[in-house]
Formats: structure tokens, C-alpha cells, sequence
């Protein structure tokens, strides 16, 4: 088992990296070469900034048992197919029953952008977020 982390944009890094130690487990990093990280503990691979290019990556990645951590719920439903488990920033699980609905909606969000529209705004993220991301990261670990 390892951490798979979508890490451009991920609030949680700390976290995860801290719930990895604890645990002894691998976590991998990809990010984009717009961005540097270094924690000392992870993995770090850097990508082209491309679109996509980091989604590619981490799905060539992914394996069976696998912890993936994005917000991107085409990469989610990547992890899925290949047997990995997969969470957001927030701490929802996605899994088979949630990813047709959520697919759905990323594709009519799509939709309101491309005609002009604008879609739900992104709320502050709270302490009460990051507790919540941290007790279920620890449940797919813990299982």
C-alpha cells in the first residue's frame, strides 16, 4: 500500500504525510514543474505542466490497495477501476456508488462553464475540514 497524492493543489499534504509516518507507509507525491515540494518523507515526481499530465501519471501509478488522494473525480474513478481506493481534500470516499452521480455532475458543471455560466463558488476550508480528511485517511488505512 501506498499514498498516492494529486498534490498541486492539496491543502492536506501535511497531514497525509504525517499519518504515513505514523504508519510506516510509502507516499507518493506527483506535481507539476510550476510548483516545488520537499518534506523529507515523500516521494516527489514532477511533471510537465500539461493538462492532464499529472492525472496520467498518477494513473499509471495507481495499483490494486493503493490510497489516492485527489480532488479530481476523473482520477478517482481511475483509482477505482484499478482497485485502489481513493479520497478527497475533505474526506469524502469516493466509491461505486457515488462516482456515476459525482461524474454527472463535473460533466454539467462542464457544461454551465463552457455556455458562460458560473458554477458553485469553494468555501473557506476549516479546521473542521481538515479533521474530517484526517479521521478518514486513517480509516482506509486502518482497514
Amino acid at each position: 500500500m501506498r499514498i498516492l497524492v494529486d498534490a498541486d493543489a492539496c491543502p492536506v499534504k501535511e497531514q497525509i504525510v504525517r499519518l504515513a509516518k505514523k504508519r510506516g507507509i510509502a507516499v507518493v507525491m506527483v506535481i507539476d514543474n510550476t510548483h516545488v515540494l520537499s518534506d523529507g518523507y515523500s516521494t516527489v515526481i514532477t511533471v510537465d505542466k500539461a493538462r492532464d499530465s499529472a492525472d496520467i501519471k498518477l494513473a499509471n501509478l495507481m495499483e490494486r490497495g493503493d490510497v489516492v488522494v485527489t480532488q479530481d473525480f476523473g482520477v478517482a474513478a481511475m483509482a477505482l477501476g484499478k482497485g485502489a481506493r481513493a479520497l478527497n481534500q475533505n474526506g469524502m470516499v469516493y466509491d461505486s456508488g457515488n462516482m456515476d452521480r459525482l461524474l454527472f455532475e463535473r460533466h454539467l458543471g462542464q457544461k454551465v462553464r463552457r455556455a458562460g455560466g458560473r458554477t458553485g463558488t469553494i468555501k473557506k476550508r476549516t479546521v473542521a475540514d481538515d479533521e474530517a480528511f484526517s479521521h478518514a485517511l486513517e480509516i482506509l488505512l486502518d482497514e
